[in-house]
């Protein structure tokens, strides 16, 4: 019997402008997921991180459309769904969400027992009040969340503890899997440690089965995902184990991406920090070969317009027409030059 929870093959969705115009912020994306496996999905703002998180739990609201391909959970293919079923059966139950600026995404005039039992109404009629209340309360202790909370408004918590709170609420029924959208955004380092703690307690005691952390810290996923996606331009350019992306990233964007920002890792530390030039394309007009071609320093003529595929690499994926080992060959000779610059300077 396979582990596979998630499957996501060849999704595209995209957003109408006023004048009918289609972008397509999720383009061709296709990804699995197993049971008990965190996937981390990173990128720049706008690179259709937070619409893919949109489109997977069935949020198709305008300007937001369904272009093609399917979504699966478990087997069962969501888009084939009508909206109510997706309601009753799948969200919450299947698949919950946590949205970016999740802290702000609770009523203030409501306390935090509201919002369970306004849950527990739609999926649990079965349950009363003293019920509901009796297993919210089991639930937030096991989440290192006083009970108290419960009679709380969202205003009387702090910043961590509204996020805890809105995890710990969108994850009551057990869904299979959690999406999370920028969870640690706006918090101290402190708070966001004990996010974090919290969705290895989710995992741990099977509260949910798999997890989708999306962020555009991609350092931070080293410490929760198994895997990490990055994308860019609507597309997905490399997937591989958050060890490979981290420390051995193959794409040109993810090499790029990484050389930009702080890795507080042991030896990451004296990196010199480079920011990416250019800016990424408009997807209204999306160009016909790699979109990352105008900003990568080894683009031929051929990448800006030759058609582009994935390409397996032992564990790890990625879109780019040159192979590991030319790819490879380029890093090393760029090293080679830097540390030559740093010498002379040094001297």
């Amino acid at each position: 019997m396979s582990d596979l929870i998630l499957e996501v093959s060849g999704l595209k969705t995209y957003y109408r402008t006023r004048l009918k115009e289609k972008v397509f912020a999720v383009d061709g994306v296709n990804f699995a997921l197993e049971a008990g496996k965190t996937l981390g999905i990173a990128g720049e703002s706008g690179c259709g991180k937070s619409t893919l998180a949109l489109s997977l739990m069935g949020f198709y609201f305008p300007p937001l459309h369904y272009d093609s391909g399917s979504i699966s959970i478990d087997g069962q293919d969501i888009m084939k769904l009508s909206k109510e079923e997706l309601r009753v059966r799948v969200s919450g139950r299947e698949i919950a969400y946590i949205p970016q600026a999740a802290m702000n995404a609770l009523n203030p005039t409501l306390r935090i027992i509201s919002f369970i039992e306004d849950i527990m109404k739609e999926h649990r009629p079965e349950l009363n009040r003293q019920q509901v209340r009796a297993l919210a309360a089991e639930r937030f202790e096991t989440l290192n969340l006083p009970s108290k909370v419960l009679d709380s408004y969202p205003n009387e918590l702090s910043g961590g503890m509204k996020q805890r709170t809105v995890i710990a609420i969108s994850t009551i029924l057990n869904p299979k899997v959690l999406i999370a959208d920028e969870p640690t955004s706006a918090l101290d380092v402190t708070s966001q440690k004990a996010v974090i703690r919290l969705m290895k307690n989710l995992l741990e005691r099977k509260f949910i089965q798999s997890l989708v952390f999306i962020t555009h810290e991609l350092p931070l996923l080293y410490h929760v995902t198994d895997e990490i996606m990055v994308m860019y331009a609507g597309e997905v350019v490399e997937r591989g184990t958050a060890e490979q992306m981290i420390f051995d990233p193959l794409h040109p964007y993810t090499k790029r991406l990484m050389g930009s920002i702080i890795v507080p890792e042991e030896g990451m530390k004296e990196q010199r920090l480079a920011a990416i030039p250019g800016a990424p394309p408009n997807l209204k007009q999306v160009p016909p070969g790699c979109r990352f071609a105008d900003r990568c320093s080894w683009a031929v003529e051929e990448c800006r317009s030759g058609a582009v595929s994935t390409v397996m690499s032992g564990e790890r994926e990625y879109r780019c027409r040159f192979d590991e080992k030319t790819l490879r060959g380029w890093y090393a000779n760029e090293a080679a030059e830097q540390d030559g610059a740093d010498h002379t300077v040094s001297t």
